[in-house]
């Protein structure tokens, strides 16, 4: 309970400062930093009459499909691209998108036949042969337009779809255009899952003139973005806003109803929410759990809460020499207060419990596993039996930006080190920028150990759990194997029964349980806001929707 108190008025300080900070921040608009570019048109930079302005958490890292993982750039390509498959609004059910209509034979031959009639932004042919270059450029290392030279790696491709083209591991065999409506994808073996995953946000698919005009810097600020979206990229503001446009041949009859969205880049939680009360920005995301009755209280506000899906991890890496050992990894569970914690920081709005995979996903979650408990005595002994009686050195990774689930990354951190340091780990915190810290936790030796999270990208434990712990997965991990674990996971990729791919997932429960490589920390409700003028707008699970259907009322 003191523990509690000491976490409650550190919280209410950090909210005095970071308050009295947005405030101040509201009154800077920007307005001397000159445009990173104006690709796509050429017009004002300031938001047209009734423009969508969205409160984002933070910028993205690109706007290149299939060589992204984080929300903040899935955010934005789900303006700019559509995808062979999409979700049904507010659930993770499976609709048409570009393709109209998809079959398997033996779960390893996918047909998809596509839409006839679309462009891309820049006027070139949405066809089978843009969906082949498209596909073809994530999976193999020697394609043309790939670039990987300069440094890009397609990395959710590898993790989803076991590797790439080349290896043996790989699980696209081939992709051909069968005729300019039909696309034809031959796995090695099958899985059931393979709509759901190659309808994720990572996949929109993008316009290959575009990609060979760009070359490397495609979706970068200075660069071409080309999808056939409800909105054109306009305008990419580097640390400042995006600025998308009205997409005037769009598909979908009716569709964009707004002319133009500005998504300016907010990362504070509390500067977000006082732009959103003085009318600056319309709605946003990724509040801290705490403002909900500060919203609440405001006429002009309405809470939005997005349903849960999602895991706020702290990753430990086996490749620094103390977390080789399990017993270190289990003496960190219980040395932090996980339900203190969650209780300070999220409320009503988190939970903790024993699985990496959300509540929703309990069908494949062992039911006889209980969170390790707090209890320092237990870590200090198992920290002394693993040869560390006086503790040890640890570098802990905190992210620079809000996300789902951890809205408040810092102070959440130190919260972590301070149980830590109870039991004789001496934490040093670390951060840096948004993309940094996501494409250097990939480089050996990697973080020590960092704090990350996820949201669903499609309603199926595999997306959880194959993604994290897969035989491609574990880069971040110093690349830790455990054979066993793999074989478990393509086991249940390949089995079509619900049933018999629950029993494959109980046993990776009390694996991951028991190895400890990502520590759960919380599954959260992410808190939302939006101004009463703005409707339409209908959260998905998977952490990020299409704009495309919200109005704003003046």
């Amino acid at each position: 309970m003191r523990q509690l108190m000491v976490f409650r008025r550190w919280r209410l300080l950090w909210l005095v400062i970071t308050f009295v900070s947005a405030i101040a921040l509201t009154n800077c608009t920007g307005g001397n930093q000159e445009p990173t570019s104006i690709p796509n048109g050429t017009g004002s930079t300031s938001p047209s009459s009734g423009a969508l302005v969205y409160g984002s958490v933070g910028q993205p890292v690109n706007l290149e499909p299939g060589n992204i993982t984080d929300g903040n750039s899935i955010i934005v390509q789900d303006q700019l691209y559509d995808r062979l498959i999409t979700f049904k609004p507010g659930v993770t059910d499976l609709e048409p998108s570009l393709a109209t209509a998809w079959s398997a034979v033996d779960g390893k031959t996918w047909t998809f036949k596509l839409r006839q009639g679309i462009k891309f932004h820049d006027g070139t042919d949405f066809d089978a042969e843009a969906v082949k270059f498209n596909i073809e450029r994530w999976w193999d290392p020697q394609h043309p337009n790939g670039y990987r030279n300069a440094g890009k790696l397609y990395e959710i491709w590898g993790t989803l779809f076991g590797g790439f083209k080349g290896s043996p591991d790989s699980l696209l065999q081939s992709v051909t255009a069968i005729d300019r409506t039909t696309i034809q994808v031959k796995l090695k073996q099958p899985f059931a899952g393979f709509p759901n995953a190659i309808a994720s946000g990572f996949f929109g698919i993008a316009s290959p003139t575009a990609i060979k005009k760009a070359g490397a810097s495609y979706g970068t600020p200075g660069s071409l973005a080309v999808g056939t979206g409800a909105f054109v990229f306009k305008e990419w503001r580097t640390g400042d806003r995006l600025v998308l446009e009205k997409n005037p041949h769009y598909w979908q009859s009716g569709l964009p109803k707004v002319n133009q969205i500005v998504m300016r880049f907010i990362t504070d939680p509390a500067a977000r929410l006082a732009q959103l009360r003085a009318g600056q920005i319309d709605f946003t995301v990724d509040l801290a759990p705490d403002q909900k009755k500060e919203v609440e209280s405001d006429p002009n506000l309405d809470v939005v809460l997005r349903p849960s899906f999602n895991v706020g991890y702290l990753a430990l890496n086996p490749g620094y020499k103390p977390l080789s050992d399990v017993r270190v990894r289990q003496a960190i569970a219980y040395a932090i207060n996980r339900p203190a914690i969650v209780k300070a920081f999220w409320g009503d709005l988190g939970q903790n419990d024993a699985h990496f995979t959300p509540p929703t996903l309990a069908w494949s979650q062992e039911p006889t596993l209980a969170a390790y408990p707090f209890d320092p005595q237990k870590a200090k002994q198992l920290l002394a039996e693993a040869g560390y009686p006086n503790g040890f050195d640890l570098d802990l990774w905190y992210m620079p930006v809000s996300r789902p689930y951890y809205p408040t990354p810092k102070p959440i951190a130190e919260s972590f080190a301070a149980d830590l340091s109870a039991v004789g780990i001496r934490v040093s915190l670390q951060t840096k920028d948004w993309a940094a810290y996501q494409a250097d936790r990939l480089k050996l030796p990697g973080y020590q150990s960092f704090m990350l999270g996820w949201t669903g990208d499609y309603g199926d434990p595999d997306n959880f759990l194959y993604y994290h712990f897969g035989s491609n997965s574990t880069a971040d991990l110093s690349n830790w194997k455990n054979d066993r674990l793999f074989q478990l996971l393509n086991q249940a990729r390949t089995t079509s029964d619900k049933a018999a791919r629950g029993k494959l997932y109980s046993q990776i429960d009390v694996i991951l349980h028991r190895e400890i490589l990502r520590l759960p920390i919380v599954h959260s409700q992410p808190l939302l806001a939006k101004r009463k003028g703005i409707e339409g707008w209908v959260p998905s699970p998977l952490g990020s929707e299409p704009f495309d259907s919200i109005t704003k009322k003046s």
